[in-house]
This record gives C-alpha cells, sequence and structure tokens, in this order.
C-alpha cells in the first residue's frame, strides 16, 4: 500500500481523486465451493450493511479531526443506517436542483482551470462544507481471516476517505460507481475500527451536476472481500456471435492474483446446465483462451433473453477446489451496416426509457423490492430499453438486465450541465471538463472504472459517454477510450449536437433530446450519415405523453430511425408529512424550503415515486405494445 497522509484539499483539486484504491475489475463473484453458489452465499464476503455510529458537520473546520483514531471517544456519535442518505437521516437540507449548482446564489465558486475561476480553496473552507463521519467496528468472520481483504463500497456520495484501525487506507471520488481498498495490511481478525468520512460538497460536483435530489453517504451495499490463495481477480468475456451462420466464441482474457499455483478450469454451459465445453491450463498472472463453440448458438435478444454460463474453477496443486466464479452471458452482436443500428442482423428499435433509481421512502438507497416492481412494469409496458440516466447503476439491476432481455445504454457518471447551459441558453464561457488539462485525468478515470466492471453484461449494447456536458477534447479521448477498448459496442453522446464540428470525433449515433418529428425527418433526409435516437423525448410531466404516436410513426418510414428513451420513469418525489393533515404525501423540490430549486421539474415520469403508474402509461403500453414486443 501507498504510505500518504490524507489531506482535506483533495476535495478541492480535480487532479486528486484516486488514492490507494484497487484496480477496477469485473464485477463477478467469487465461492469457495459449489453449494455455496448455489445457495447464493459466499463465504469470501462479510457484509458491513447495518447499524454504524455517525456525527454530521457543516463545514469542514467541524469535523472531528482524530475521529479515525482507535483510542476515539464516539460515545457523543448518533447511529445512522448503512446503506442511506445523510439527508434522510434527518441530517442536511433536502434540496433538487436541474441545471444549476446546488450552491448557485450562495457563493461564486467557479472550477480550476476554467475563465472566471473562483478562490484556490472553495470547497474545503466554505462555511457550508457538509460531511458525515462514520465509524464500525467489527470481528472478522472466521471463513474471512488469514487472506487478502478488501472493502467494496458499491456507491458513496461523495468523496469519500478511509482508515482502519487508525491507518489511512484511501480517498476516492466517484459517486455511482464502485471504490474498492485493499485491508490486508491494517485488518486483524478482531475489534477492527473502521471509519469512514463523506464530503457533500467536492470538486466531483462539477461532474455530477445530474437532474436530480442532491444527497450525500453511504448509499449504496458495504462489504468485505476475502481472496483464497489463488484468485481470479478480472476477466473479460467477449461472446463474438455471426448471424449469418448463427456460430459462437467466446473470446477470454483473464487476471489472476495470489500465489496462482494449481489449474484454472473453464466450462461453458448451455441455458439448461448442459457441458458444451471444457478446457484448463496452469495458472498465470494472465491468460487466454478462444473457445469456438461446438454448435450453432441462440442469441440473445429481448424477444429471446437466452444466457449461457461460463464457470472458472481454481484448484490447487492436489486437486482440491480452492475458488469457483460463475458467470452468466449472451451471445450478440450490435452493428451498425448502411446507416441502420442492426442486432444480430436485424434492425433494433429501441422502446425505451431513462431510469433513475429512486423510491418515495428511501431516494436512491433502493433494492430488491424496487428492482423487481421496475422489471415488472417494464415487461407489462412493452419497455424494451433503459438508459441508466446519468450514472452507473447497482449492479444488481445488470444482472436483471441481462436475464429478461433489457438494451442497455450504460451511461459513464458524468454531467456537466451548470457548467455551461444556463437558464436553457448555451453558454459555455466556462465549462468542464471541456479541453481542460486538470479535469482530463478525472474524468477518463470515470469512463475506465465503468468498463472495467460492467464490460462483462449482455445487455449492454452501447457506452454513453455521460449526459450534457458540452465536448472538446476530453470527450474525444473518452470516445476513442471506449472504441479502442470494446471494438464491438457502439459509443453513444447527445452532446455533439451543439458543436457540429466534433461530429465525426465523437459518437456512433445521431443522438438528440426532445426534437420535433419534423427535425428528426430533415436530418434523415438531408444527412442521415448516423442512425438517429431520442436519448430523450415526450418529457412526461403534467399532461404529456399525447404526441407519442407522431414519433412512433416515423419507425415505419425510416430504418435508420431507431426510437428512442422517454423522460423520465419515475417520479423524483419523497414522501413527507403533511402539515395539515398529518398524513403522508409526495413531495418535490422546492417543498423542503430547498433554494436554489427546480420545484415540481423533478415529477416527469411514467410511475409516481411511490410507483404507481400515471394514465401517460396507457399510451406507452399501445404504442410500444407495437415495436417493443
Amino acid at each position: 500500500m501507498q504510505e500518504r497522509k490524507a489531506e482535506l484539499g483533495w476535495i478541492d483539486d480535480p487532479r486528486v481523486f484516486r488514492v490507494n484504491q484497487m484496480a477496477a475489475h469485473s464485477d463477478h463473484h467469487f465461492y469457495k465451493t459449489e453449494e455455496e453458489f448455489r445457495a447464493g452465499k459466499s463465504s469470501f464476503r462479510q457484509d458491513l450493511d447495518g447499524t454504524w455510529k455517525f456525527a454530521y458537520a457543516k463545514k469542514a473546520s467541524d469535523r472531528p479531526v482524530d475521529f479515525y483514531r482507535e483510542d476515539f471517544d464516539d460515545r457523543g456519535f448518533d447511529d445512522i443506517q448503512v446503506p442511506g442518505h445523510i439527508e434522510f437521516a434527518g441530517y442536511e437540507r433536502i434540496q433538487y436542483v436541474n441545471i444549476q449548482y446546488p450552491w448557485e446564489g450562495h457563493e461564486y465558486i467557479r472550477p480550476e482551470g476554467a475563465e472566471c475561476a473562483g478562490d484556490e480553496h472553495p470547497f474545503s473552507q466554505s462555511d457550508y462544507c457538509p460531511s458525515g463521519s462514520y465509524r464500525l467496528t467489527f470481528d472478522l468472520e472466521p471463513e474471512m481471516r488469514g487472506k487478502r481483504v478488501s472493502i467494496f463500497f458499491e456507491g458513496v456520495e461523495q468523496a469519500v476517505y478511509v482508515w482502519l484501525n487508525g491507518v489511512f487506507i484511501g480517498y476516492g471520488e466517484d459517486s455511482f460507481t464502485p471504490t474498492e481498498f485493499d485491508l490486508t495490511e491494517a485488518i486483524r481478525d478482531q475489534g477492527n475500527v473502521l471509519a469512514v468520512r463523506v464530503y457533500k460538497k467536492t470538486v466531483a460536483a462539477y461532474l455530477e451536476d445530474q437532474d436530480f435530489f442532491r444527497f450525500f453517504g453511504i448509499f449504496r451495499s458495504v462489504y468485505l472481500l476475502a481472496r483464497p490463495q489463488s484468485h481470479l481477480e478480472d476477466f473479460w468475456l467477449r461472446a463474438q456471435f455471426d448471424p449469418e451462420t448463427s456460430q459462437g466464441k467466446v473470446d477470454l482474457d483473464l487476471t489472476f492474483t495470489g500465489e496462482n499455483k494449481g489449474l484454472i478450469g473453464v466450462t461453458i454451459l448451455d441455458g439448461q446446465g448442459n457441458m458444451l465445453l471444457q478446457t484448463d491450463g496452469l495458472i498465470r498472472d494472465k491468460m487466454t483462451f478462444s473457445l469456438p463453440m461446438p454448435e450453432r448458438v441462440r442469441p440473445w435478444s429481448h424477444q429471446d433473453p437466452y444466457l449461457y454460463q461460463a464457470v472458472f474453477a481454481l484448484t490447487d496443486s492436489m486437486g482440491q477446489l480452492v475458488e469457483l466464479v460463475p458467470y452468466d452471458f449472451g451471445f450478440r452482436r450490435i452493428e451498425i451496416q448502411e446507416g441502420v443500428m442492426k442486432l444480430n442482423g436485424e434492425r433494433l428499435i429501441f422502446c425505451g426509457v431513462n431510469r433513475h433509481e429512486w423510491s418515495a421512502e428511501s431516494g436512491r438507497c433502493i433494492g430488491e423490492k424496487e428492482r423487481q416492481w421496475d422489471m415488472a412494469c417494464f415487461k407489462r409496458n412493452h419497455i424494451n430499453a433503459v438508459r441508466t440516466c446519468h450514472y452507473p447503476d447497482q449492479l444488481a439491476w445488470y444482472d436483471m438486465c441481462d436475464r429478461e432481455g433489457i438494451y442497455m445504454i450504460g451511461e459513464t457518471n458524468l454531467e456537466t450541465h451548470g457548467s455551461w447551459g444556463k437558464f436553457a441558453c448555451l453558454d459555455p464561457s466556462w465549462n468542464v471538463p471541456g479541453s481542460l488539462p486538470e479535469w482530463e485525468a478525472m474524468t477518463l478515470d470515470r469512463a475506465k472504472t465503468h468498463f472495467e466492471v460492467l464490460k462483462n453484461h449482455t445487455a449492454i449494447l452501447i457506452w454513453s459517454l455521460g449526459n450534457e456536458s458540452y465536448v472538446g477534447e476530453t470527450l474525444v479521448k473518452m470516445n476513442r477510450y471506449y472504441k479502442d477498448r470494446d471494438p464491438d459496442r457502439l459509443v453513444h453522446y447527445e452532446g455533439v449536437f451543439w458543436a457540429p464540428e466534433y461530429k465525426d470525433r465523437i459518437s456512433d449515433l445521431e443522438s438528440r433530446m426532445y426534437e420535433y418529428p419534423a427535425g428528426i425527418e430533415k436530418y434523415l433526409k438531408e444527412d442521415g450519415s448516423k442512425p438517429f435516437i431520442l436519448c430523450e423525448y415526450m418529457h412526461d410531466m403534467g399532461n404529456s405523453m399525447g404526441g407519442l404516436n407522431t414519433y412512433m410513426k416515423l419507425l415505419d418510414k425510416y430504418p435508420s430511425y431507431q426510437g428512442g428513451f422517454i423522460w423520465d420513469f419515475i417520479d423524483q418525489s419523497i414522501y413527507r408529512e403533511d402539515p395539515v393533515t398529518g398524513q403522508q404525501v409526495l413531495a418535490y423540490g422546492g417543498d423542503f424550503d430547498d433554494r436554489p430549486a427546480d420545484y415540481e421539474f423533478s415529477g416527469d415520469g411514467l410511475v409516481f415515486g411511490n410507483r404507481q403508474e400515471k394514465p401517460a402509461m396507457q399510451e406507452v403500453r399501445y404504442y410500444y405494445g407495437k415495436y417493443g414486443k
């Protein structure tokens, strides 16, 4: 581990965004035995969700500086539930804003490197820089002891510092992508003291200006992972499919850590668990396999989300099983032919929605119940695609979309709308990341982590560079990263619409928001060099959705028009007690005395925040039923 002392100033510096973090890797689960796999419970994982000790501070100077020390007296701390938003625990204000940054009107702050830059230390020295200090004491479970152990945060807003047993472990930004740290040198079998500090107002806020309520805290699950003596650290499974012959091939890149003594066996099973092929080899640090399938394969699609399974079995020199890694995958090909986007050789039509992770009871901290309801709603209303607006989702959602055949645009955690879009006007007088060198590494890191974690998911057909972040050379480099790293998928970015000079350097698709049908026809008639999608359209707010038919009719007329994603799936509304009636009602932006606020603009979903379908869903069900089945 790199020895480094934690510095408060990192929250002000766009060049510091990961300290001592482990490299991002595939999101696979690993088990000690086949029985563990069947039961869905790994002895290599220890959950840390539950009740933690907690202290809130409004500004950085008020934080309990030495809270990470083992002998720190935390009896004055409160209890808080992890995962969860700090705001929902009764601390901090609840605030909803769409475009502008949440401090606008209160403080003059501009990002480093931009025109009209603000203070040198705009956040850490502000009178409003909320932090949450968490403490948890735990023992390692017996099966976890004596192994390399890491801590895995699925999601923390917005910047996180970690200590264990008084030792500084690391720092990270990127709220919606997993953050992992190696604890091995500091952990012990019993009496571990874990300390985590989270800040709400950091330079990461410039890149996370999504249209949503502004929360912070440990809002997704936290757990420990123990690695056996030989461990499959990372793999990339590329399932190649030829639509003309129905032949398939599995290309594998494997990376191992640990002793790497023993044998790796690779087995491919069909959807019924029948073995189709098997191979093995002596474990080395890095290995590759190319495995042609022995028979024609069944392609994956929304209509038939057929999944195969790869099983990786690591055994030691005595033939004893050390680790078992299963992973479900499908064969499919996404490509553009003569200006038409095709899946498995057939024209692809997106009957999609943009979906925030949301619950009126718990905000963006959702669970299996909400995911299951959303998927069932997709199915009964013929929604066949989802754009993960505008950040990576919980890992379990990608598994579900693989199984259910939901096409995904996987979106990088990037939106800088407030730096160039001012009150519905185009004003890139200062813009991040743009072409600013101070912001390049931080932004590219988000693309890399997004890819490395989620690269094996069949449902992801398209990588998105993010949302509403204008353009610049950093976006060009993001596009090139995805194209070089993963030539089998397409890349999407709507922002080139604002700067046509970047058209040939960013995005495989012509993507627009809320374009009129006449504008779509104009593009397809006069240009049509790229397939056209609406990454956002209809904007289901108030009495909307009545014109959906005018868009759907274009699908019959223009093969290069390939549908779109309604904005959006669910209202961002929160239960609160009505002060007059005492009843629980749904509250929207501005209802919490938050300023600035964008008020009821948070309520533009096809379903209410309590997951009751709105009448507009009938329109979706009718027209999507014609094209999305």
